[in-house]
Order: structure tokens, then sequence, then C-alpha cells
């Protein structure tokens, strides 16, 4: 083999910065969910001291990520500010799984919904890495969604914006692009992206991907593209439609008519 090339490599690994691993990610998630949702896992603890330890393990755990990772940041602050910011996470999750049950005939209760269904696992996820994002932890955060893309097939931008009690049903294939802005009580099938019209590197600062405005479904298959589409409230996208304008509230939008 070469030996400038070998030289070359030896020192992009020399200097290069030890970035967080996939299993600690994935370790770090699941710890902080089975400590957040006693249905999410078999985790019980015997008393509240352990409890409590197990807190400050995700403490501990997470400021060894945050160490690793490859921006500068304030990691007493972020420690702090997350943990203080979960009561509301977990609020805005079971809001979360709470949609799921109603909107689903199949889940026999919340509890099934929060251990078993993936759409509830990549809202939990996608929760979380977003609040990364605020913290100027885009690599992290993105580690966040990609291993819950990679367990669930669902791929949520870690930036996109989702409101209140997001509800996905099945799941597989949904793709919902990086400055996509969701309202609230939305539902979506699987197979739906919500993306781009342009993948042109100079309008990355720009908001490519549409607005879904409250109380909106959509169906499997749908494709809306563009950012400056937006799906009025209460309109409903049936499945398979190619959208790459806007439409108003109460729209009903089906592959190969539409109805206003």
């Amino acid at each position: 083999m070469d030996e400038h090339f070998l030289k070359e490599l030896y020192s992009q690994h020399k200097h290069a910065r030890v970035l967080p691993s996939p299993d600690e990610v994935s370790e770090w998630l699941h710890c902080l969910l089975a400590w957040l949702f006693p249905a999410f896992s078999s985790k019980r603890f015997a008393h509240e001291l352990e409890f409590r330890a197990f807190a400050e393990g995700l403490k501990s755990k997470l400021l060894h990520l945050l160490m690793q990772s490859d921006e500068s940041v304030d990691s007493d602050y972020i420690l702090r500010d997350f943990f203080d910011s979960l009561r509301e996470i977990r609020a805005m999750l079971l809001d979360d799984a709470h949609a799921i049950y109603r909107g689903d005939p199949a889940a026999r209760s919340v509890a099934e919904v929060i251990h078993s269904y993936p759409g509830f696992f990549a809202i939990a996820v996608h929760r979380v890495a977003h609040a990364f994002v605020g913290y100027g932890l885009p690599s992290l955060a993105r580690m966040f969604s990609e291993y819950a893309h990679s367990k669930t097939g669902i791929d949520i931008h870690p930036a996109a914006t989702i409101g209140p009690r997001f509800c996905i049903d099945h799941g597989t294939g949904i793709v919902i692009g990086e400055t996509t802005q969701i309202g609230a009580d939305v539902k979506i099938y699987q197979g739906v992206t919500l993306g781009a019209l342009s993948v042109q590197k100079e309008l990355a600062q720009s908001k490519r991907h549409p607005t879904i405005e409250d109380r909106v479904v959509i169906y499997a298959g749908a494709t809306i593209l563009g950012g400056q589409t937006t799906v009025g409230h209460d309109s409903i996208i049936g499945g398979n439609v190619w959208l790459v304008k806007s439409v108003p509230p109460y729209s009903k939008i089906y592959y190969g008519k539409d109805s206003v």
C-alpha cells in the first residue's frame, strides 16, 4: 500500500475529534425513555434512591456525549436546561401517545403505544433531538434522529418543527424534511413525504419544506413538496397525492381530483 497514503490517513485519524458511537447514543436514548416512561421497558427501581441515582447516571452519560460532540457548547448549561425541560417534553409525548391511541382502533392502551409503536418511538426521539438542535448541537441531534430512522424506517429531520398531539399511524417510509412546520393534531400515514422541490445546496438556509397547519390528515403515499406549499387547517390529503401548491383550509385533495 502507498506509504504517502498511509501517513496522510493516519494524520487524519490522529487529529480527528472522536464522536459518540451509535451504541452510546442508542443506549442513552433508551435509558432516558425508560426513566421517563415505566411502560417503555421492563426497567424497575427498587426504591427512590435508585431512581434518583439513575437520573444522575443519565446526566453523566449525557455529559460524556456532549464532551465528544464536534461543537463548542456550554455543557453545564445544556445539562441543567435539558433536564429542567423534561417535564414539558414528557407531557408533550404523553399527549402524542394519547393521540396515537385515539387514532388507532387496534391500539389496546396508551401503555402499548409507548412500549411497542414505532411511530411513538420516532416522535419521542424527535422531541429530544429537536431540543439539541436548539442547543447548537446539530450533529448530536442528527445522530439521535438517524438512530430512530434505522429502528423505525421513519426519517424526521431533528430541526423540523412539530406541534402537539402528533399522530403517526404505521409510519414506515415517512420522510419529514428539515424546514417542515407541522401544527397541532396532525395525523400522517406510512409513506408520506414532506420534502423539498429542489435540492440545490445554495438553498440550504431557505425554507424548502412544506407547512402543515392544524388538524390535517395526510394519507399513505402522499408527497407534499416545497417551502411555499401550505396545507390549510382541517384539510384531508388523500393517498398517493402529489402536491406542490398550497391548498386552503378545509380542502379535500384526492388522487386524480380535488374538492375544496
